[in-house]
């Protein structure tokens, strides 16, 4: 699953490499949890805008914001039949950007968080789907993070990781008019390893409420 990460980098440097219109501020964040806004990038065919959504999918259909709740991963198995994620997955498919994402390893002394992050420090994108759900006359922009099975990296703290897409395949994951949903879900595999990496963090992450810097600091530089 993905349950927290992070964006740091500023707003110039996420436009030059995503390609994405955005007026609103951007603030470095450090613990970024479900059900807040988070920043995505999604594309009419033409042009790609950023806009903060919900983290939390709530489809159009939804009787219950609370869905959202439970919605926050979309495992990639599946995705294209699922009531939930089905149509937003042909249609409404966006990235959520991060430079790094959290996960607990199980140990004898108590959970491990860790951050993955790429070797070469930069952004990268997670596949994500959106959609709007609407009630008397308003609208909530919200959205979910697709997972597989984990890679070398990941796979000794957790059996799920994130899609993170390669960038070659952002124009047609944004695509709304490209439907094959064979060739879309096999861009829903486990990132090269080979250009990742991870190290054990402080636990002051398990707490949505702390977010600051130090969150990002290897255990043996505290």
């Amino acid at each position: 699953m993905c349950g927290r990460f992070t964006l740091t980098q500023g707003l110039q440097q996420l436009q030059t490499k995503f390609e994405f219109e955005f007026t609103e501020e951007l603030i470095p964040r450090y613990n970024i949890a479900p059900s807040q806004q988070i920043l995505t990038v999604a594309s009419d065919g033409y042009k790609r805008a950023g806009r903060f959504m919900k983290w939390g999918l709530v489809p159009y259909w939804a009787k219950d914001i609370k869905i959202g709740y439970k919605m926050i991963n979309a495992r990639a198995e599946g995705i294209d039949t699922k009531a939930s994620f089905k149509t937003p997955f042909r249609r409404k498919r966006c990235l959520i950007l991060a430079d790094g994402f959290y996960e607990w390893k199980k140990t004898e002394g108590g959970k491990q968080p860790y951050r993955f992050i790429m070797k070469d420090k930069d952004v990268f994108a997670f596949a994500g789907l959106w959609d709007t759900w609407t009630k008397d006359g308003s609208q909530l922009h919200s959205c979910t993070i697709i997972t597989t099975d984990s890679n070398t990296v990941t796979e000794d703290v957790h059996d799920r990781m994130p899609v993170i897409l390669p960038s070659e395949v952002y124009n047609d994951w944004l695509n709304p008019d490209l439907q094959d949903t064979d060739y879309l879900k096999s861009l829903l595999v486990p990132y090269a390893a080979e250009k990742m990496d991870k190290y054990p963090v402080s636990s002051l992450v398990n707490s949505p409420k702390n977010n600051s810097v130090d969150l990002l600091l290897p255990m043996n530089s505290l």
